[in-house]
């Protein structure tokens, strides 16, 4: 992977394959690695030119002051896509990184960069049942597994960990980070797929219907009795095959 400097952090990012670029975000706690377990990955990239980074704090990216918003992480990718000379993309973004991409797609510096994109399970806000999720993250909770988990994707020790784990807690209870209003979403420019799943424990349906309804012209694609994880079970080839025709050029 490469790095740039940028924000006061290390962001790293992959570039592979040849073709319209497909900016890839991928989900809170997880690194750009993710994405083999969705796409085929190889194929992807005879397709499109991916470009795959590392959220601030995730994977190889560092993040020396632990602040971690999805507003800043928005900001590092804009300066990523100016680095690599992009001025359109498409996108796929996975819950954090879908809520990554919302931020993009609304603030008027980068709403025109954003072609078309996919989020996936990107709320608008945060609900109550994912504040309380979200709530009950300590370090001192976590298990032999989890931390066995963390540490094959997050490579700058357990204190780059812990961090993560303290911003999913402090998610709790923040109301500007997340806090899209219908005006904001119906000001994205991006052809939009909204895909869930109905039984997402963290994020209700309704979030998902009330974006479809805001974002002009955007296609909502639900998942029955899907979870937050939906798209990487059953329903994955169909996901996929969907995906890839919503982002053909």
């Amino acid at each position: 992977m490469e790095t740039i400097a940028i924000n006061g952090i290390d962001l790293a990012y992959e570039l592979r394959g040849d073709g319209p670029p497909l900016l890839m975000l991928h989900g809170f706690f997880g690194s750009s690695g993710d994405w083999v377990h969705l796409f085929d990955v190889e194929a992807l990239a005879r397709r499109f030119r991916l470009i795959l980074p590392d959220a601030r704090g995730h994977g190889r990216s560092t993040n020396p002051t632990g602040e971690l918003t999805h507003r800043r992480a928005a900001d590092d990718i804009r300066g990523l896509l100016d680095h690599l000379r992009l001025d359109r993309v498409r996108a796929v973004g996975l819950s954090f990184g879908g809520n990554i991409l919302l931020h993009l797609a609304t603030a008027a510096a980068t709403r025109d960069r954003l072609q078309a994109m996919v989020t996936i399970g990107s709320p608008s806000h945060f609900p109550a049942p994912a504040r309380a999720i979200m709530a009950s993250v300590t370090v001192e909770s976590r298990t032999d597994d989890d931390w066995r988990e963390m540490r094959a994707r997050h490579v700058h020790g357990d204190e780059q960990i812990r961090a993560l784990w303290r911003t999913a807690r402090g998610f709790s209870t923040d109301t500007e980070d997340l806090a899209f209003t219908p005006a904001q979403l119906g000001s994205i420019r991006a052809r939009t797929l909204i895909v869930t799943g109905d039984r997402d424990p963290l994020y209700p349906l309704e979030i998902f219907v009330d974006q479809y309804r805001a974002i002009p012209g955007a296609a909502l694609y639900v998942i029955p009795e899907g979870g937050h994880d939906a798209v990487f079970r059953a329903a994955r080839p169909d996901f996929v095959r969907t995906a890839l025709a919503f982002l053909e050029p």
